[in-house]
């Protein structure tokens, strides 16, 4: 379902925009994010925390431990390591584990990406939802939802919400069927290659934010530096790229 318009108050600094001039259906139905390393700097926790319970099992993380590690669900980081090490518990207490080690970083410390609750309350306040799409799991996102503010986020697709998470394209598909919207229609922010492959897979435009790894320009993907830059114009351009 879409939300009217929303009338919360912006963070001081930040006015409130009329949709550009002649953009009218250009601009997305919706704008979907990733959580870790877009909205706000997990991708550093989630990294802290796979470090810290391999060196307790004796494993030390390398830059070559980057793929399987950056922008990936538990799941797939606790198996990765269970085949790298000769001893090791199974792979599903270690994504227990991982869980549980992430999520006590994330409620001590949430940092926002520069511009992230600007872009936000911009959206709120022209009626456009936002969703949170993220291979977290769920315990962690609500952590990160309230911390940002709860009521600026149309719905949450956590981990647990699809059979097959990041880099399929399951999330973003769920994310625009539970919105009514068409993912053509709707314009994902992501910061990593894994998740840029499933916005891409699932025929998202895509505004890219790179993270920890640089990412390649190509049809589709409006690349900035910073959500300090996203403006309305540049989500209603990033809604009309093709690919």
């Amino acid at each position: 379902m879409m939300p009217h318009q929303d009338s919360t108050a912006l963070p001081d600094g930040v006015q409130a925009h009329a949709a550009p001039e002649g953009a009218g259906n250009a601009l997305p139905a919706a704008v979907l994010f990733d959580m870790d390393g877009t909205l706000v700097d997990t991708e550093r926790l989630w990294w802290d925390a796979v470090e810290t319970v391999a060196d307790d099992l004796g494993r030390t993380l390398g830059p070559e431990d980057r793929p399987d590690v950056v922008g990936r669900p538990s799941q797939h980081t606790a198996a990765y390591l269970a085949s790298t090490m000769a001893a090791a518990p199974s792979a599903s207490a270690l994504a227990e584990t991982l869980d549980e080690t992430f999520a006590g970083l994330v409620a001590l410390e949430v940092v926002p990406r520069p511009g992230a609750l600007q872009l936000l309350h911009l959206l709120a306040g022209q009626g456009i939802p936002a969703a949170i799409v993220t291979a977290s799991p769920r315990r962690v996102v609500e952590l990160v939802r309230e911390r940002l503010g709860r009521e600026l986020f149309e719905l949450v697709v956590a981990f647990e919400d699809t059979t097959v998470s990041k880099p399929a394209p399951d999330p973003y598909l769920e994310a625009a069927r539970r919105l009514g919207a068409q993912p053509a229609e709707c314009v994902v922010v992501e910061d990593s290659p894994v998740g840029l492959a499933a916005a891409e897979a699932a025929g998202c435009p895509v505004v890219v934010v790179p993270s920890t790894v640089p990412i390649d320009a190509a049809p589709g993907r409006t690349i900035i530096t910073s959500l300090e830059e996203v403006t309305l114009p540049l989500l209603a351009r990033a809604r009309g790229s093709e690919r």
